[in-house]
């Protein structure tokens, strides 16, 4: 069974970039020695699955941010890649996790961007939520969970502070009974 697990950072108001689709605020983070667990997550997942907005940020670095992992990337654009763990996927996130599963892929890390996560969470098809929340207020960009969103309950699986004020809450979907 696919479990698809949103891990992102957010501002404290709600954004997961700037108006510009800028990270650049997310360098507060940078404490040595320090990757809030992101190398143990990174090493749980077997696929990635983004939007091309966030597509394009990952491009954008020195180097790609997620190597050697299969990378689904939704887009109704004509994005072309020279790199073969890339796909751009244009089928309806439903159809296109359908896909995914069939090719074997158990762990899926959804990094974003918001339409993206608004489509999935459309469906109920985040099962785990990690959510980073750092200690910054943006005051406008763009938006965790755009609205309008579902309604979807969660049940917190556990949640760790860090010294500069990082919080990360560990979340699961609640099974509707």
């Amino acid at each position: 069974m696919t479990k698809v697990t949103l891990y992102i950072a957010a501002s404290l108001d709600g954004y997961i970039a700037r108006s510009d689709r800028k990270i650049d605020w997310l360098s507060i983070l940078d404490t040595e020695g320090e990757d809030y667990g992101y190398a143990a997550f990174y090493e749980s997942i077997n696929a990635i699955v983004l939007g091309s907005n966030t597509y394009e940020v990952g491009l954008s670095f020195d180097e790609w941010p997620y190597p050697e992992k299969k990378s689904f990337v939704f887009t109704q654009r004509h994005l072309q890649s020279d790199r073969e763990n890339v796909v751009f996927v244009s089928d309806t996130v439903k159809q296109a996790l359908a896909n995914i599963e069939a090719q074997g892929f158990e762990n899926i890390w959804l990094v974003g961007g918001g339409a993206l996560i608004n489509s999935f969470l459309q469906h109920s098809l985040i099962d785990e939520y990690i959510i980073s929340t750092i200690p910054i207020i943006l005051g406008g960009g763009v938006h965790l969970f755009p609205p309008p969103s579902p309604e979807e309950k969660l049940e917190l699986i556990n949640s760790k502070q860090y010294p500069n004020g990082l919080l990360q809450a560990h979340y699961r979907r609640k099974v509707k009974v």
